[in-house]
């Protein structure tokens, strides 16, 4: 892997990393922030369909549940937690239970509650999958983060802080 202290000449640097304009630092470190969710979901896209053969948005379904208890989750609690309207959730379920990558069933004493959970099939997937994606998300997050993003975001992703000031 290329050493993460250099960034790709022919990348601008992201504005919001200069400081100096008008907004207050933390919504520069959120300016940071999206620059960097951006990178990671455009390069991860094309990885996700390769190799899991979902769309993006079921992977976020997926990543969700797979650190949940076995039980699962609500849809009621997917759908907050991702921020996604409950229908658009149910098309993308359907599609997952149909992959054979999720179970539903009714939660007992609720006419209306469904749960959702990882099966055996998704969770080999996430795991045969996880090292390349994993290396996926290291590689976009150099191309928009300098050196001080990343060593704030070390403590967040094990492939960062695996790195030493070595070089």
């Amino acid at each position: 892997m290329a050493d993460p202290d250099e960034r790709p000449t022919d990348l601008p640097e992201c504005p919001s990393m200069r400081g100096g304009g008008l907004l207050p630092e933390e919504l520069r470190a959120w300016m940071v922030m999206l620059a960097a969710m951006g990178a990671v979901e455009q390069e991860l896209r094309s990885v996700v369909k390769d190799r899991l053969d979902v769309s993006h948005d079921e992977f976020l379904i997926l990543c969700l549940l797979a650190e949940q208890p076995a039980s699962g989750l609500r849809m009621t609690r997917v759908a907050e937690l991702l921020g996604r309207p409950k229908t658009r959730l149910t098309y993308q379920i359907a599609c997952l239970q149909h992959a054979g990558l999720v179970t539903r069933k009714a939660v007992c004493g609720d006419k209306r509650g469904i749960e959702v959970a990882l099966t055996d099939k998704a969770r080999r997937l996430l795991r045969d999958a996880s090292g390349t994606l994993a290396t996926t998300v290291t590689r976009a997050l150099t191309h928009v983060m300098g050196p001080d993003q990343r060593e704030a975001m070390r403590g967040l992703m094990p492939e960062l802080a695996g790195e030493t000031e070595e070089a």
